[in-house]
């Protein structure tokens, strides 16, 4: 059987899939997904693992940290920067940074000492809300960003100049402020959803009208960058969007952590491009890397969050088991990891599991009792299991099971 004509992708008829272009990934976990006020900032070993496991994911940069935040910061940057350089990883390190010098300086200063370079991601808020609540004008706004942007440039970091609220910001705020920073050197660009406001379609306008009306008219190699955040549920959404009208690179964070309810989840963007043809690398560390994560922030995974949640790849149903069960009886893996699931369990390094529930069939209790290494022909416990499991208002647990159970029923 040709495994391709058993699913028919109305995803590819839509325009999507492996007509999207080629993107890069920020991972803004140990940066904007610390500002969380729910969140443990973690201990640096557990910051370095983290590390590791973004570069085996193939995760092109990651933000390390806002060294202008305090000493702790500080030191967590350098001792980052210090382990890429000597562990020889791929992924490229940046620090946000206000568009201040003295935000600025110590970004400069451990690259210079690590040997490395560091982005420096200067941000200014765009948006005419925020420049009636600071009382900034375009000229001083203009102002403070050139400092910062030319000081950068001139100790030799790689510069991306970043409006906050930029999906609030006038066409011609973003045209002044945009323009200049290419002027003053700065060759990425990051629009910024700061308050989740975007819709896709608003995501396109914009990304096409920076590409369009600023960038190529600059005539400068400059890139631009997509960061979401997801307080109207849009986030993943809006980063898809943002690929399909051109963005270079696109930020995330580990389980959508962050600033209020977050930020676009980095583990289900590769999940969803990796399905798409698009990103190429093993997923297979994605669990270790969300689970981490949870663990050093005090972040619980929902058991209904997808892919990585407890319940992904679980069914108590008896139709759903029925028919995972019959896959696996053509000798089929990878039918079975598909007939009632999106995303295959084995390409995260998970697999389909089959309960016993209330909505559960003799097949599930067979199933059950078979891969546990019971005697699944014994009608008697079968039916025992199945009629108990149907007075029930849950999931049986694996003692609720075997308390049903006799000695010597071992296949």
């Amino acid at each position: 059987m040709d495994e391709t004509s058993l699913v028919y992708d109305w995803n590819r008829t839509a325009g999507t899939g492996p007509e999207l272009p080629s993107v890069e990934f920020d991972d803004e976990t140990l940066r904007d997904g610390l500002q969380s006020p729910s969140v443990v900032d973690p201990p640096i070993e557990d910051k370095l693992r983290i590390l590791h496991l973004m570069d085996q994911l193939g995760i092109h940069s990651a933000d390390i940290g806002l060294p202008g935040a305090g000493p702790r910061a500080v030191a967590d940057v350098r001792a980052l920067a210090k382990e890429i350089r000597d562990a020889g990883l791929s992924i490229r390190p940046n620090c946000a940074a206000r568009t201040m010098v003295r935000d600025v300086e110590p970004i400069a200063r451990i690259s210079q000492e690590i040997g490395i370079p560091i982005e420096a991601c200067t941000f200014i808020g765009s948006s005419p809300i925020r420049q009636y609540a600071e009382d900034w004008t375009l000229d001083r706004m203009l102002q403070t960003s050139e400092a910062a942007v030319t000081f950068a440039v001139s100790e030799g970091l790689p510069v991306m100049f970043v409006t906050e609220d930029t999906t609030r910001a006038r066409p011609e705020t973003l045209k002044s402020l945009y323009g200049r920073a290419i002027e003053w050197g700065a060759r990425r660009l990051c629009l910024a959803d700061t308050v989740g406001h975007a819709t896709p379609a608003g995501v396109r306008a914009l990304v096409r009208f920076v590409l369009d009306e600023i960038v190529e008219p600059s005539g400068e190699a400059v890139k631009v960058d997509w960061h979401g955040h997801r307080d109207r549920g849009l986030g993943l959404a809006n980063a898809l969007a943002a690929i399909e009208a051109g963005a270079h690179r696109i930020h995330g964070t580990a389980l959508g952590i962050g600033e209020r309810v977050g930020n676009v989840e980095m583990d289900l963007l590769l999940v969803n491009l990796s399905l798409m043809g698009v990103h190429e690398a093993d997923l297979a560390p994605l669990g270790e890397y969300c689970r981490l994560v949870s663990e050093a922030t005090g972040v619980e995974i929902p058991p209904g969050y997808p892919v990585m949640g407890r319940d992904a790849f679980r069914t108590g149903t008896g139709v759903h088991a029925a028919a995972i069960i019959k896959a696996e009886g053509k000798g089929d893996a990878w039918l079975a990891d598909r007939i009632y699931s999106g995303v295959p369990a084995g390409a995260v390094g998970r697999s389909q599991e089959i309960e016993i529930g209330p909505m559960s069939g003799l097949s599930n209790v067979r199933y059950w009792l078979r891969v546990r290494g019971y005697d699944d022909s014994d009608e008697e416990l079968c039916r025992k299991i199945f009629e108990f499991c149907k007075t029930q208002d849950h999931t049986l647990t694996e003692a609720e099971i075997e308390a049903l159970i006799p000695d010597g029923s071992r296949a």
